[in-house]
């Protein structure tokens, strides 16, 4: 089945009473409306995911919680309104690793591709590739200029780092975190049968940018 008006309305409401007890009673509408259009959604685009990296885990029950972490919770909301999905490699302590990912709010619906937490010797690996035109990054840049779906993400330094690098190096040079991201209210296509297959080609496009990131995460270990 695919997301609805009542998938947003359901992460507005439950979000807003912020309640466990209100949660529990509407639990079957939560399992309805989010859970099954998601669990569909991430089952349609595995094939394509797995072909990018055969290590990814595309397992529906690693969706993400809608309650917070209490120890992380104070003068929060107990429930997010957002809900999201994350196509990664297995995930260890020893290593920040990049993925896809994909995530649904009462605003509509983002997704792209990038570290959830890059650290400086994550990014310093990247930015020593980026200084080398390693063939990792040349190949992710062609990728992401033959798109016009997702943009660059990442908060930028006030000061210029990179002076004397072109200007499609410093603007990924000169960033503290790296990610390619789309962010849609186009609720026509959210609430389609064809999100899928849209999801999973502009995914399939980026493949380059994802594999920069990995040569990254590889570099600095």
């Amino acid at each position: 089945m695919s997301f609805s008006a009542k998938s947003l309305d359901f992460l507005f409401e439950n979000s807003l009473n912020d309640s466990k007890a209100w949660f529990n009673e509407h639990k079957e509408d939560y399992k309805k409306y989010v859970v099954e259009p998601f669990s569909e959604l991430i089952g349609r685009i595995a094939p394509v995911m797995l072909e990018i990296d055969e290590e990814f885990v595309c397992d529906p029950r690693k969706l993400s919680r809608l309650y917070r972490d209490a120890r992380y919770a104070k003068g929060k909301s107990i429930f997010r309104d957002y809900v999201w999905y994350t196509f990664s490699r297995p995930v260890s302590e020893k290593r920040a690793v990049p993925g896809y990912y994909f995530s649904i709010s009462p605003n509509g619906f983002d997704y792209g591709c990038g570290f959830y937490c890059a650290d400086s010797s994550t990014m310093a690996a990247a930015r020593k590739l980026i200084l080398a035109d390693d063939k990792s990054f040349k190949q992710a840049l062609s990728a992401y200029k033959k798109q016009d779906t997702f943009e660059l993400y990442g908060e930028l330094y006030k000061r210029d780092h990179y002076p004397d690098e072109t200007a499609e190096k410093r603007d990924w040079l000169n960033r503290k975190a790296l990610g390619v991201c789309c962010e849609s209210k186009e609720f026509g296509l959210l609430f389609s049968d064809g999100l899928a297959d849209k999801v999973a080609e502009d995914f399939r496009s980026i493949a380059p940018v994802y594999k920069f990131f990995t040569a990254a995460a590889a570099a600095k270990q």
